[in-house]
């Protein structure tokens, strides 16, 4: 058994905001309230990059009309004793999914970490 590092992109959307560093604060701030309540402060949450299209240089990957804000948010949680990739995947997914309902998620990588040798599998 293997342990993960599983990164996942969710879409946040973000009400009533004038500029997108208010709706990005505001992303992060309700996604870690979530996952805070549900006992999943394990998970990091931070403001999601895309790349410039002309450029690409990656710039924070919020979009804001008619005050309405679509954030998207880079999510990362550690996952431990996984039989596979394919596993790290679905218990992250399950992980952060019931604690963001309707919210979309997509897994954007998944790196194998090295494992503590005196680990004894309780975590």
């Amino acid at each position: 058994m293997s342990n993960y590092e599983v990164a996942m992109e969710a879409a946040w959307l973000v009400r009533d905001v004038e500029e997108t560093d208010d709706a990005i604060g505001v992303a992060v701030s309700e996604a870690g309230k979530r996952l805070n309540e549900t006992d999943k402060q394990y998970v990091e949450v931070e403001p999601g990059l895309t790349g410039c299209p002309a450029c690409g240089e990656p710039f924070d990957a919020a979009f804001l009309a008619a005050n309405t804000a679509l954030v998207g948010l880079l999510l990362e949680i550690d996952i431990f004793n996984a039989d596979s990739e394919e596993h790290a995947e679905r218990i992250a997914k399950s992980e952060v999914g019931g604690a963001l309902r309707d919210v979309p998620l997509e897994v954007i990588e998944i790196a194998e970490t090295e494992g503590d040798e005196d680990d004894d599998g309780d975590e």
